[in-house]
């Protein structure tokens, strides 16, 4: 009996071979009379150009909205449960497949507006979510000394007292 091999087909992953950032378009809205546009006028004029160059994958719109304060707005590919990393250029043309974030940056430096594109770029258009609890990380099994407490140990105010009885 000949042995055949399976045909199988891996699936592709993010980070697996090459990474492929979420953010597929930026959109840059700002007006050129305002004064709350004024930080962002000088980041488009000084500091897109590097920016854009540092990306390539990312697509840039630049629209302006007289009379409104300037916003950014980045377009991430939404992960299907089948292949969360595939990107065809039809995926932007329908809402059902993108997720949408925008940011007002009224008000704000080149530099502030600068940290702020790179926050959106980097990210997934996941919502952020906190962090509860006191403690990062989590464990199901208590630190083997305990927990620390300042009524414990040598020199404590407790130190001396006996129970009555």
């Amino acid at each position: 009996m000949p042995v055949k091999a399976l045909a199988t087909t891996s699936v592709a992953r993010n980070g697996v071979g090459a990474f492929i950032l979420q953010c597929k378009r930026l959109d840059f809205h700002y007006c050129d009379w305002a004064g709350s546009s004024k930080g962002m006028n000088q980041f488009l004029i000084h500091t897109l150009p590097a920016f854009t160059a540092s990306s390539p994958t990312t697509e840039i719109h630049i629209s302006p909205r007289p009379r409104a304060h300037p916003v950014i707005r980045a377009h991430y590919i939404a992960p299907t449960p089948n292949s969360p990393s595939t990107f065809s250029p039809q995926s932007l043309s329908s809402a059902a497949n993108t997720i949408t974030k925008a940011i007002c940056v009224r008000n704000l430096s080149k530099e502030q507006i600068l940290q702020k594109v790179e926050l959106l770029r980097d990210g997934n258009g996941a919502k952020n979510r906190r962090v509860k609890g006191g403690r990062v990380v989590r464990s199901d099994n208590e630190g083997v000394r305990g927990v620390w407490s300042p009524m414990h140990g040598v020199g404590s105010p407790l130190e001396g007292m006996s129970p009555k009885g």
